[in-house]
């Protein structure tokens, strides 16, 4: 399962299959299904396909 338009403006995390075999995280407010926003206000794309786990998380 990915995120869809349902969650955008949401905040999340998403860890992504890495190709090495590891793994990296994500986290940021999600601008579209592929796109979210870091806390330093750069923007991270990512491949949906490769997601390993998401999940909404509360706002600090």
């Amino acid at each position: 399962m990915q995120p869809s338009a349902a969650q955008i403006g949401q905040r999340v995390s998403i860890r992504m299959h890495e190709a090495d075999g590891g793994f990296r995280d994500i986290l940021g407010v999600l601008e579209s299904e592929n796109t979210v926003r870091k806390k330093d206000g750069s923007l991270a794309t990512f491949d949906p396909a490769k997601i390993a786990v998401w999940k909404v998380v509360p706002n600090k």
